[in-house]
């Protein structure tokens, strides 16, 4: 459709944050890539796809905040006083933040699609993809949604062991 073209339109730049196993860092690494790619003068988004564990609105202290919806879809959460990076992630839409998600497949994968979709980025210079540990479905749905796109690449976080 028109709106999942226009939506990614402006999005410059995809990175996706990855690894094999949690508590890697992958939310930390994923936070402090936006901040500096922030303070190089680049236009940043972040959407975090780790739905079992959505700790980036914490990070940037935002885990109150609400997503509204616009004409064009969600409206993710501008972070920092010069509200400078765009923040979509799943800790939004729970009742309460420390609410812990157990959806199966399908449901995860529908709302992957739409985080990718339905999110009115504007213009970014790059889009970071904080997703789950591993390699599941998530990552699959992932990728198909963002294959259309320029997609530039990925960091994978590992660990010494």
């Amino acid at each position: 459709t028109l709106a999942e073209r226009t939506n990614l339109a402006g999005v410059r730049h995809i990175l996706l944050v990855l690894s094999g196993k949690g508590g890697v860092g992958k939310s930390t690494i994923s936070t402090e890539l936006a901040l500096a790619l922030r303070s190089a003068g680049k236009r940043v988004g972040i959407l975090d796809v780790d739905l079992c564990g959505p700790s980036i609105p914490r990070m940037l202290r935002v885990q109150d905040s609400a997503v509204h919806q616009c004409d064009s879809g969600w409206v993710p959460v501008f972070v920092g006083q010069d509200k400078a990076i765009a923040l979509m992630s799943i800790g939004f839409l729970l009742e309460r933040p420390d609410d812990a998600v157990v959806w199966r497949g399908p449901k995860k994968n529908a709302l992957i699609k739409q985080f990718v979709t339905d999110v009115a980025w504007g213009d970014l210079d790059f889009l970071i993809v904080d997703t789950p540990p591993g390699t599941s479905d998530e990552h699959i749905s992932t990728v198909e949604a963002l294959r259309p796109y320029r997609l530039l690449g990925a960091v994978l976080v590992t660990t010494p062991q």
